[in-house]
């Protein structure tokens, strides 16, 4: 596929609309799901309305594209206070005067009508907003990971169920147990993708010791082993801050896991099905991350260690846009963009696996990871502090890879996603590393 930067701005312009057209598809699929009194309620304190959302794009939409790029006149000044992520704390949103769904489908369209006419005559200069058509990826960027929060909150309504999709596709190889990384020096985030955020750049050179990754996310069934040996009663697996928050929030299993019989079954959007064994684990937080790789007699991957292992061509020591090369995702590489609604199993993806043989990176489950999120070296807020710098610290963890509800224009080797480490309602689950031993590493 032709990159951003080869594209003539005819021809930008033609993936820049294209781009937002199914950004804006994937909303309204939600959001049309269900009812109206659905859209108003909150499923849960942690999750806006789904209204909010609705709206809160078209705002952020309107911010970027119609005022600043655009230099037009506000749409609706008067709203932006009320989709401030920033002074509006999710759990007070249902209180707020929101617009009603039908007045938010307005606003939507009313914006996007003016988006697509700043489209046709935007010059795409060397200003940085609007060099590659940046602030346009941005935008489309933003949506994508609203509706991916969106189909989480569908995930936590109570109800019938709203959405449907076909199942994953079944596996097509079997999956080694784990891939050693050499030691050497590798290209960490990116300093040429047009529409990467501020928090993947810029590139950097990084030196790791050689370390071993499991070839494949931690399935449930090896997730299911470690409950099964009283993982979630044994304080030894658990650090100090994860035991409290296990015993505080009575931590049993993964999210939207019941016994059923002998076994265990998941929800899935109002649906109950058997957990299957070889599909990767999900609804995990970090902390039973890590307490079940110290279980494994492992620990989790650091960040840098995840991204070589995604990223790294041993043949030509360059780092590729994605694991199995440059080129985007087809429905071959990754479980991508909401076309299924949970993790395929291992094996599935034969063609997204990475030249050490290593699969599933991209798409799936989200994977924690043991870094806390932190810019990297000469990082520079772009083009707002509050995407990434406000949330640099010890206090969230960077989880990588994308989910099966994360879009592609959302997803590649470099994307970074960041989550407090109690949080499970997101899409996520991990892979374990360790450290290489001397016969493995050829030391």
């Amino acid at each position: 596929m032709t990159t951003i930067h080869e594209l003539g701005a005819e021809q930008l312009r033609s993936r820049i609309a294209a781009e937002l057209a199914r950004a804006r598809a994937r909303t309204a699929g939600l959001t049309e799901a269900v009812d109206d009194a659905d859209l108003l309620r909150q499923h849960s304190p942690i999750m806006s309305p789904l209204v909010w959302d609705l709206a809160h794009v078209g705002n952020q939409e309107e911010l970027w594209l119609v005022r600043d790029v655009g230099g037009r006149e506000p749409v609706r000044r008067d709203i932006d206070d009320l989709y401030d992520a920033f002074k509006q704390p999710r759990r007070d949103r249902p209180a707020l005067p929101l617009l009603p769904p039908a007045e938010a489908r307005a606003y939507l369209a009313t914006v996007r009508d003016k988006v697509h006419d700043l489209l046709d005559r935007v010059p795409f200069t060397d200003r940085p907003l609007v060099a590659d058509g940046f602030a346009f990826g941005m935008i489309v960027q933003h949506e994508q990971q609203h509706d991916e929060t969106m189909l989480a909150t569908h995930q936590l309504r109570v109800g019938p169920p709203a959405l449907h999709a076909p199942d994953p596709p079944s596996p097509r190889v079997r999956v080694a147990d784990e891939v050693l990384v050499p030691a050497g020096e590798f290209t960490m985030g990116t300093s040429t993708d047009p529409w990467a955020l501020d928090n993947e750049r810029p590139a950097h050179p990084v030196r790791l010791p050689a370390y071993v990754i499991d070839a494949a996310p931690v399935t449930n069934g090896r997730y299911r082993e470690f409950i099964a040996d009283g993982g979630y009663d044994d304080p030894r697996w658990w650090s100090e801050a994860g035991w409290a928050h296990r015993t505080g929030a009575g931590l049993t299993a993964p999210m939207h896991w019941r016994r059923d019989g002998d076994g265990w079954a998941y929800q899935r959007f109002g649906r109950w099905s058997p957990v299957r064994d070889d599909e990767p684990v999900v609804h995990v937080c970090w902390y039973e991350a890590q307490a079940y790789a110290a279980w494994a007699g492992k620990r989790l991957p650091t960040e840098a260690e995840w991204e070589k292992a995604a990223r790294w061509d041993p043949a030509t020591g360059r780092s590729r846009r994605y694991p199995w090369g440059d080129e985007e995702p087809t429905a071959e590489h990754a479980n991508l963009g909401q076309r299924h609604l949970w993790p395929a199993p291992v094996g599935a993806y034969p063609a997204g696996a990475s030249p050490l043989g290593v699969h599933q990176l991209i798409g799936d489950v989200w994977e924690w990871t043991s870094s806390p999120f932190r810019g990297h070296p000469g990082f520079a807020a772009f083009p707002y502090r509050e995407y990434s710098e406000v949330f640099f610290g010890d206090d969230h963890r960077v989880l990588r890879g994308g989910s099966f509800g994360t879009d592609r224009a959302a997803c590649r080797g470099t994307f970074r996603n960041w989550d407090y480490p109690i949080r499970r309602q997101i899409f996520s689950g991990f892979r374990c590393a360790r450290d290489a031993r001397p016969d493995e590493s050829g030391r």
